[in-house]
């Protein structure tokens, strides 16, 4: 029995819900929710951060789906221990070192990815119903969505699945369709000055500017 708990790190459901609130309540808090539209595209972010703390610490569904197509040609002798869960770890073999270096990226770009977030919450609601322009909105026009790419970004390196493999492109995609209805709005209410905006600043990544000589 204690060998069975040994090598089977799963099943632990209390710890799916607790990270799964948090993460959630952390990213509603910054985006915060309000028409349809917002709310069917925290619906998709909602299912990537269920689907991904579930395999991550209850039902390691990539890793039995990858056993069965791999058979004996998994690499991990004990594919249902928690360490080798890190499927970046288990296929390049990277030990230990690997596994610090897989945290540290990943930490920091969720870490990242809360604090872009949190630059633009504060920026729309100092500005009051204003057009915002500076601040992380000099950079990009949808700081917060970008923050929330970063995050989710941060948490695939750190435990990959077929699952959010499959469904980051679609959140992409319902943050891109969001953005699009809400540069419309933007542009009927500032008109002038947000199209010149909007043809000056990306909508998710910053432009890499040439240092001048």
């Amino acid at each position: 029995m204690h060998g069975d708990s040994l090598s089977y790190a799963y099943g632990l459901w209390t710890l799916v819900a607790v990270n799964v609130i948090l993460f959630l309540f952390f990213i509603m808090s910054f985006l915060t929710p309000v028409r349809k539209r917002e709310w069917r595209s925290m619906g998709v972010t909602t299912a990537f951060i269920v689907a991904l703390f579930t395999e991550m610490y209850g039902f390691p569904l990539t890793i039995y789906i990858l056993t069965a197509v791999l058979g004996a040609g998994y690499p991990a002798l004990n594919p249902f221990a928690h360490a080798s869960g890190h499927l970046w770890v288990t296929f390049f073999g990277g030990g230990s070192t690997m596994l610090a270096g897989v945290h540290l990226v990943s930490d920091g770009l969720i870490i990242a990815g809360f604090m872009l977030m949190a630059s633009g919450w504060r920026k729309v609601h100092g500005a009051k119903g204003g057009l915002v322009t500076d601040g992380a909105y000099r950079y990009m026009r949808h700081p917060q969505y970008s923050g929330l790419f970063l995050v989710t970004i941060g948490l695939f390196i750190q435990w990959p699945t077929i699952i959010t493999v499959l469904m980051w492109p679609v959140l992409i995609i319902a943050y891109y369709r969001l953005s699009k209805r809400e540069e419309e709005e933007m542009e009927r209410e500032f008109g002038d000055a947000y199209k010149s905006y909007r043809e000056q600043v990306p909508m998710f990544i910053p432009r890499i500017r040439a240092s001048k000589s």
